[in-house]
């Protein structure tokens, strides 16, 4: 009897859930036949979408699986690509720490230094808040900004460094800052922080300036007292959106910083000290054209930035609370 029961209980449980998916999906063919002109708009831009980024995503992924060269078929080996990478490729293994070194420290400074600038430029005037934001956002978007750092520290006796150092007394022969692996990475991660104002810093400034000034009357009335108080209780639970974007370009730029030290240490940089992730993706992949093994390393590299972000958002959601 008490079977029978139960059983009878469980078939009413499951009928109103299922009534209510069914209600769901009815409510959403029907907003969808009713919206057929936006989804008619908004096709191009979700084939071009999945056909230049979901589909070379997951081929990446297969292809991962596989050793190809791009001329031959692809032939499926499991995890020896995975296998390979972890315990038989060491220069590997220093481009995960060398990534990981140069992800910690540009990724959550670079995110906080456009939040606190973008917060500062938003306390001038319109006209003055215009031409500031320029200002700082100009080095994210030249194409010869690398050429000031050569410049600056360049290896003979005319390069600026050098040239203050000899003058006072420093040191007595010019150093080769771009080829001693002691300078390298410090330079590097020092260009990444003075090029991250980026996409991430103007979505603040958008971000910012749609704060409701009637909250921040509120708040006063409820009992903030300070700034500091309204940044974290009005400005940033507002900001939501932003900060996540934010925080998603962040890493990305962090993540994928190969081209700064190209520019300023060669490929590969000297006994590869500053030698990354995406530096090797770009050797296996652009150079001797081993796809499956370049794929796996591009996998890794997308699993370790969806993690990160997926941590990023956890934490943003406690934001204001």
């Amino acid at each position: 009897m008490s079977e029978n029961t139960t059983t009878v209980n469980t078939e009413v449980k499951r009928k109103p859930v299922a009534r209510k998916d069914m209600s769901k999906l009815q409510w959403t063919l029907k907003e969808m036949k009713k919206n057929y002109i936006a989804y008619i708009m908004c096709l191009p831009y979700f084939l071009i979408f999945f056909t230049f980024t979901v589909g070379p995503v997951v081929l990446s992924i297969y292809y991962s699986f596989t050793v190809f060269n791009l001329i031959e078929e692809p032939i499926f080996t499991g995890f020896d690509n995975y296998t390979r990478l972890i315990f038989d490729d060491d220069i590997f293994l220093l481009a995960i720490k060398n990534t990981l070194v140069f992800a910690v420290i540009t990724g959550p400074v670079s995110y906080i230094l456009s939040l606190f600038t973008a917060w500062f430029i938003n306390e001038l005037p319109p006209k003055i808040r215009a031409v500031v934001t320029l200002i700082f956002y100009a080095p994210s978007i030249s194409g010869g900004i690398y050429m000031i750092w050569l410049v600056l520290f360049d290896g003979d006796s005319m390069g600026y460094a050098n040239y203050l150092l000899l003058r006072y007394g420093v040191i007595t022969t010019p150093i080769q800052f771009l080829q001693n692996a002691t300078y390298v990475m410090p330079i590097c991660i020092v260009v990444a922080l003075w090029t991250s104002l980026g996409v991430a810093f103007l979505s603040f400034i958008g971000g910012l300036q749609t704060v409701d000034k009637a909250q921040y009357e509120a708040g006063a009335v409820d009992g903030i007292k300070n700034r500091w108080q309204e940044l974290w209780y009005v400005t940033l639970p507002n900001m939501k959106p932003q900060l996540l974007f934010g925080a998603v370009m962040s890493i990305t730029q962090s993540f994928g910083f190969g081209a700064i030290v190209t520019a300023l240490a060669g490929f590969p940089s000297v006994d590869y000290c500053a030698w990354t992730i995406v530096h090797h993706l770009e050797d296996y992949g652009g150079q001797r054209f081993e796809v499956g093994y370049a794929s796996a390393i591009a996998t890794i590299l997308f699993a370790i930035m969806i993690g990160s972000n997926t941590a990023v958002k956890k934490l943003l959601s406690k934001v204001g609370q």
